[in-house]
């Protein structure tokens, strides 16, 4: 595969009080992203499992966006609290594994930030072509 031809596949795990709404906020105030993103709605972003992360991943994601509320939006009251304890550990995992950080990302989008949700994937988007593929989507394809 030739990086030119590289297109970033990114899961996005996405609160379902802010950072979804936004992403449904941007699609209908017409706010172009990329279509790179896969969005898996959850009820709060400190509630995603870190092994949903690392599945992500195994599977040949070469990104993965955690985003939920600001600290004082949390429905849940330490939602992001909990989630930046999560995201600063899978860090420390993914070190070990090999993959580069920019392939985890950590940010707080609230309801009404659909540009800023667009301008997330954007930059994450390029970031990866950057990067490159994933090596675990390399070494998938190798097998098949």
């Amino acid at each position: 595969m030739l990086v030119a031809e590289f297109e970033p596949q990114i899961i996005a795990f996405c609160c379902n009080w802010c950072t979804y709404a936004a992403a449904d906020l941007a699609g209908t105030a017409r706010v172009h992203y990329p279509p790179n993103v896969r969005i898996v709605r959850v009820m709060c972003s400190g509630m995603v499992n870190p092994i949903y992360v690392l599945k992500a991943f195994e599977g040949g994601a070469d990104g993965v966006l955690v985003a939920g509320c600001h600290l004082a939006d949390c429905h849940y009251l330490d939602g992001p609290v909990k989630c930046d304890a999560m995201v600063d550990k899978l860090r420390k995992v993914l070190h070990v594994l090999g993959l580069e950080d920019e392939r985890l990302r950590r940010e707080m989008v609230s309801t009404s930030e659909g540009v800023l949700f667009a301008r997330v994937i954007k930059e994450m988007v390029e970031q990866l072509k950057t990067i490159g593929p994933s090596p675990f989507k390399v070494k998938m394809e190798a097998l098949a």
